[in-house]
């Protein structure tokens, strides 16, 4: 299991467990990472990960992408 920000550019994972405060995991449960789902990166860019999730591209910072394990 790593977090989401080290997966690397063009690599897929399934979400294995959203970690954090009870207000950050539903912030993100919402934003569609939900543990069984599949997430794509995309790319880095300016300290931010962007994603595909549920056919949604989504930018999450640095810090978030480090609470998503895959």
């Amino acid at each position: 299991m790593i977090p989401l920000a080290v997966l690397g550019d063009g690599n897929e994972g399934i979400i294995k467990k959203v970690a954090g405060k009870p207000e950050v995991k539903k912030h993100l449960e919402n934003l569609g990472f939900i543990v069984g789902d599949t997430v794509n990166v995309i790319t880095e860019q300016n300290g931010n990960i962007i994603v595909k999730v549920k056919e949604a591209r989504i930018a999450v910072s640095k810090e978030m992408a480090m609470k998503i394990y895959v």
